[in-house]
């Protein structure tokens, strides 16, 4: 059965005990046999923790000198070295025991046994600087480790021993750390200004590094320790805490994003798989957090910076006047929404492998970003196109087209952002009410410059010059056309919207052109008026059926208003009340009053008949919730 290295040693140290216990059967004059005589003793047999015996070597009786001691520390003579130590501390003892019985000074002994403790501390340092060198070296003298193991559990053993040296396991691991430190030293690392992939090329040197000097511990090292020195689980923790230590000082140097997910990506996802699995963290929970908080803070940096770019290339395209692109499918759009969306799931998606939480604080970080660079968009882009309203018509028809373009382009980023919903609700609901009250406020303008334009034309409605001429009205036509063509480029659902606004805007200023008493028919106008009304209110309505308004029930109203006003005979207006207060109820006493004096401004007692009717009317309907409005923003 073969021997354990434990065992082995153990037998060792056993003839070590024998030797201090029997002077007397020791030759006094028997020299020290060096290494080197040692070695060429047993030259075809390896030295190993299994085979390592001192054989016919013994403690001398007399130890040599502390200069001779100190020479042999020197030059690796680990053995002999240590063997006169041995016999310094027999003497020391022995003497120490001699002048206690004999009442004698102790200051001799005193200085003697602080000589021998700064040997000791001679070897341990030497055996540190061997145990060093065989992690950093690329070979080393295995055998001098089998010698330094060796002594090591020798000084275990005697750690009951009055005035033994403590701390010999703990100065072999801290020489392991030391040695693994040198070689991780030796790993290339170039400035930003040499390479600007610096960091990524040195992490993967740095992994090479561990998983190179890993498998060197297990072919060349391992075989020079006992099993209970645990030698791999060692020099695996020790490299985690070089690494860890390693890349706290790399972190100072970092200041760009790719470089902190580099140096992320190493610690969670790239570090050598097989050292994954070991207890100690790769470096503290704390500091971690600390590389965390710092790339979540470059990135916000980073994608303020990215939408400030953004930003400047959508003022080019105002300052140039540049018309906006038409997607395939038709529709205006900037590449903003484009741009911010994958920016954000490039961001996401680097960190998706890595860390969950840390992909989710980045998105939310973004989404709160795009909330004041909104505010800052909407004021920069009235100021800078807003003088394109004073210039020529292709101006203004382009200052249209920028609206509806980022119309069109929010309300898409919006559309894409739902995909964080789940993970960053209230992020997501709050940028949502932004980006609606964005797109409300643009097609709101877009509104008020369509009714500024039509305005002037619906004034000219309902009168004299009315009656004889269309051009008011053609000009209308063309304004609601010219807009028709261009809501085909808006998406929907704001399409609809903005399309719906219109219709409902030229109806009530058309209608209420009939409240203004600004003219009266009388026979046989008014029979004119009522054909004219028909014709342009159906022609109103084949346009806006075309643009996809789903106001329908506006429909019928130019037909009800036209036959009252047509109507031959007063009292035979009573009949037409009922359809009209049925489908707009909130048509008032004032208003129906108003379209009559259209027809002809003179009392007549049908006439107010007609009014006792309606009343009569509005007060058996009641006041029910209808679902429509029409009447009640008509002055």
């Amino acid at each position: 059965m073969e021997k354990s290295p434990t065992s082995n040693v153990k037998s060792v140290f056993r003839r070590f005990s024998l030797f201090r216990k029997s002077d007397g059967h020791i030759k006094k004059k028997q020299s020290i046999r060096s290494l080197k005589a040692f070695k060429s003793e047993d030259k075809d047999e390896k030295v190993t923790p299994e085979t390592f015996e001192f054989k016919t070597t013994e403690i001398p009786l007399k130890p040599c000198s502390d200069s001779q001691i100190k020479d042999y520390i020197q030059t690796d003579m680990l053995k002999e070295a240590y063997l006169n130590l041995l016999s310094l501390h027999r003497e020391l003892k022995l003497e120490q025991g001699e002048a206690l019985g004999e009442g004698k000074s102790h200051s001799d002994l005193v200085n003697k046994e602080k000589d021998l403790n700064l040997l000791y501390v001679a070897l341990m340092d030497k055996m540190s600087a061997i145990v060093r060198n065989s992690s950093a070296l690329p070979s080393c003298n295995n055998e001098l480790l089998v010698y330094v193991a060796t002594i090591i559990l020798e000084e275990e053993k005697r750690q009951g021993e009055t005035g033994a040296m403590q701390g010999w396991r703990d100065a072999w691991r801290d020489a392991v750390l030391n040695g693994v430190r040198d070689t991780l030293k030796k790993v290339p690392l170039d400035s930003r200004e040499q390479n600007a992939s610096w960091l990524p090329v040195h992490l993967e040197h740095l992994g090479n590094a561990v998983v190179g000097h890993l498998g060197k511990v297990k072919t060349e090292l391992l075989s020079s320790y006992p099993a209970d020195f645990n030698v791999f689980e060692t020099y695996v923790s020790c490299h985690r805490e070089a690494v860890g230590e390693h890349l706290k000082s790399l972190l100072e140097k970092v200041t760009e994003l790719k470089d902190y997910y580099a140096l992320l990506d190493f610690i969670i996802h790239s570090y050598p798989s097989d050292l994954q699995g070991h207890q100690r963290a790769l470096i503290m929970e704390e500091d971690l957090n600390k590389i965390k908080t710092s790339y979540c803070h470059c990135q916000k940096e980073d994608f303020k910076l990215k939408l400030e770019n953004f930003f400047i290339l959508e003022t080019e395209v105002w300052k140039k006047k540049k018309s906006p692109e038409i997607t395939e499918d038709g529709f205006r759009s900037s590449k903003i929404d484009t741009d911010i969306c994958q920016l954000i799931a490039s961001y996401a998606g680097n960190l998706e492998k890595i860390d969950e939480n840390l992909g989710k604080s980045v998105v939310s970080s973004c989404l709160e970003e795009l909330n004041p660079f909104y505010t800052r968009f909407e004021k920069e882009f009235s100021q800078h196109t807003v003088s394109l309203l004073t210039s020529d018509l292709l101006d203004c028809c382009l200052w249209v087209e920028y609206h509806i373009t980022y119309i069109n382009s929010f309300s898409s980023l919006k559309e894409n952002l739902q995909c964080y919903k789940e993970s960053c609700s209230a992020q997501v609901e709050k940028l949502e009410k932004e980006v609606d009250g964005l797109t409300q406020r643009l097609r709101q303008t877009l509104m008020d410059h369509f009714k500024s334009e039509v305005k002037p034309y619906m004034d000219g409605m309902m009168t004299k010059k009315w009656l004889k001429t269309d051009e008011d009205f053609k000009e209308v036509v063309s304004i609601v056309e010219n807009y028709s063509g261009l809501c085909k480029s808006m998406r929907a659902p704001s399409v609809q919207t903005f399309v719906n606004d219109v219709h409902s805007y030229v109806a009530k200023e058309y209608v209420s052109q009939l409240m203004k008493k600004k003219y009266s028919c009388k026979k046989p106008k008014n029979e004119d008026a009522a054909i004219k009304l028909k014709e342009q209110w159906n022609e109103l309505r084949k346009l806006f059926v075309e643009m996809g308004s789903s106001l329908k029930w506006l429909y019928p109203l130019g037909n009800y208003l036209s036959d009252i006003i047509g109507m031959e005979t007063e009292k035979n207006i009573k009949d037409l009340l009922h359809p009209l207060v049925s489908n707009y109820p909130d048509i008032s006493k004032k208003q129906l009053s108003a379209v009559l004096s259209f027809r002809d401004n003179g009392f007549s007692l049908e006439k107010h008949n007609v009014i006792n009717h309606f009343t009569v009317l509005k007060r058996e309907a009641g006041n029910p919730n209808h679902e429509h409005s029409f009447f009640t923003d008509i002055e």
